[in-house]
């Protein structure tokens, strides 16, 4: 099990009541030992009746929660506060929730925590919570492309203010998130209020088990199952290659919507070759780097007998990792799943057989 402290992403577009759910999160008494990053303490109105100790950019709650404040850039807070925790300084925490902006894109901080070389031993990458506002979701997917971003890339979805509109609005944004994301689950806020136990443990390592838990992180089965609805709202269609291809694929199109994403899956059912599968990957992210919104998948190696795992955001790839054995309940297989954006799945279908197939 990783000992570095599990890191959540949470983003969403301004007005989509973000801060509405951190500062009910930071009230909750299951978020003790856990520290949250935030712009402005000021933006998130903190109740004075929870502030236990406070100083000029730190705050402990009741609750158990310290709050720091960004102070310039994202790695020298992340860095001080792990100074500052070895010190004694701050309390122990176990968990870590850093709150973008409402136009920021999540990818550059995608890219710190699986790169940089200081961050990556005390922190590790768990999961990116976007919150969705469903009264003026639509409108805001359709003319802002950093709200679709921040939907295609997250590992949960937060839907808000939901009554304030009709079953019928409501699933068909649903239907849009799914066609967008059909991997992430879909969490419904109470005015705000989510259960954190909801939110957190999206990462490779299930914090129950302590262990690596590859089938819930990869989640694969949600392209497949998305893409076989057949329900008109899904905006998705099944496609299967011949068997002697040896691998299937499946796509989802929604162009119908402006957005240009698309997300899918790709199999291998014999051992790969790594340095051909390397080879692609990086010719992948030579000519499209900027349009791979994620990459995950778990590689059945020739001549390893461990699983690989890969995860890349954009151009950046988190060093692979060897995992003590295949899991129980997965098939030993190769499979990656793509979110990406006004590429054509066909084309890594396609690439991937010819290096793979060298």
């Amino acid at each position: 099990m990783s000992h570095e402290v599990p890191v959540s992403i949470l983003t969403g577009f301004l007005g989509a009541g973000k801060t509405t759910l951190l500062r009910h999160l930071l009230a909750h008494p299951e978020m003790g030992q856990t520290a949250v990053v935030i712009n402005e303490f000021g933006e998130v109105g903190l109740d004075h009746n929870l502030v236990e100790k406070s100083s000029e950019d730190t705050v402990l709650l009741s609750s158990g929660c310290l709050c720091c404040t960004v102070r310039g850039d994202l790695v020298k807070t992340l860095q001080s506060l792990s100074i500052r925790r070895i010190r004694g300084e701050v309390p122990e925490f176990e968990r870590l929730v850093v709150e973008t902006t409402g136009l920021a894109d999540p990818a550059p901080i995608l890219h710190t925590l699986m790169n940089d070389e200081i961050l990556t031993r005390d922190y590790r990458l768990d999961g990116v919570i976007s919150v969705v506002d469903a009264a003026n979701g639509p409108d805001t997917l359709d003319t802002h492309r950093e709200s679709v971003k921040q939907a295609a890339v997250a590992d949960r979805l937060v839907l808000t203010k939901t009554d304030l509109v009709g079953a019928r609005e409501l699933d068909e944004l649903e239907a849009r998130l799914v066609a967008l994301n059909p991997a992430a689950p879909r969490i419904g806020a109470d005015h705000g209020r989510v259960e954190p136990g909801a939110l957190f443990g999206a990462g490779l390592y299930d914090p129950a088990t302590k262990s690596a838990d590859v089938r819930r992180w990869l989640k694969a089965e949600a392209y497949a199952d998305a893409s076989a609805d057949g329900t008109p709202h899904s905006g998705a269609h099944r496609h299967h290659h011949d068997d002697t291809h040896r691998h299937q694929h499946h796509q989802h199109d929604v162009n119908r919507h402006g957005d240009g994403i698309r997300a899918f899956s790709l199999g291998w059912d014999r051992p790969v070759d790594w340095d051909h599968l390397a080879d692609w990957i990086e010719m992948l992210v030579t000519l499209y780097g900027g349009q791979i919104l994620r990459l995950k998948g778990v590689v059945d190696v020739e001549g390893e007998e461990k699983p690989v795992v890969v995860h890349g955001v954009q151009h950046v790839f988190h060093p692979p990792a060897r995992l003590p054995e295949w899991p129980a309940d997965m098939d030993r297989r190769t499979r990656l799943v793509f979110i990406v954006k006004d590429l054509d799945p066909e084309m890594f279908d396609h690439t991937m057989q010819a290096f793979l197939d060298r």
